[in-house]
């Protein structure tokens, strides 16, 4: 077999009855999705990722597709407390088995430990590679210490302290104590 030309469409059975490792890195800003969540791509960023592809024993003599996909890349977030960029390593390591049918898939999915996917003709490498990479994001990305912190304002209060401000308003209680005393 010769080498997959398109990690977008793989034929999947001869990549697996191939047996060979698919090695590549991709430019971060091509993962369209991951790049909307990113602050402030740089043109060298890039995501390293292998796909390994195996023909194990399944059921009734027929050999079951079965894919390992690794990657690992740095992606710049917006950190939630500071707002600055913060990089966030992201790792993916993941093995998937590939069915017939979305409906085989559904009914083998909470019995099995990898992810089922359904086999297709022009199965799409970097959609996969692309999913777990945004699955690995963090919910809230954040600096372990931020290098500063932001000051916030809500505005000024005129005068010399805030003490003073309240001091100078009428207590509105004041009017029930006279006439208690009264």
């Amino acid at each position: 077999m010769t080498r997959p030309l398109q990690a977008n469409k793989v034929n999947m059975q001869a990549f697996a009855e191939a047996g060979i490792a698919w090695t590549d890195a991709i430019p971060l800003y091509k993962l369209e999705r991951l790049a909307q969540e990113s602050n402030g791509l740089q043109p060298d960023l890039v995501v390293n990722w292998r796909a390994v592809p195996e023909l194990r024993p399944g059921i009734a003599g027929q050999s079951d597709i079965w894919l390992h996909m690794t990657a690992s890349t740095s992606v710049p977030l917006t950190c939630q407390r500071c707002l600055a960029a913060v990089q966030t390593p992201l790792q993916v390591d993941q093995w998937y088995r590939f069915v017939a049918t979305e409906d085989i898939a559904m009914a083998q999915d909470d019995g099995s430990d990898e992810d089922l996917l359904v086999l297709t003709p022009q199965f799409d490498l970097l959609a996969v590679l692309e999913d777990e990479l945004l699955m690995a994001l963090p919910l809230v990305p954040m600096h372990e210490e931020c290098p500063d912190l932001p000051v916030f304002s809500a505005g000024s209060i005129e005068g010399s302290s805030a003490e003073a401000t309240i001091e100078a308003k009428p207590n509105p209680f004041a009017a029930l104590a006279k006439l208690k005393k009264s």
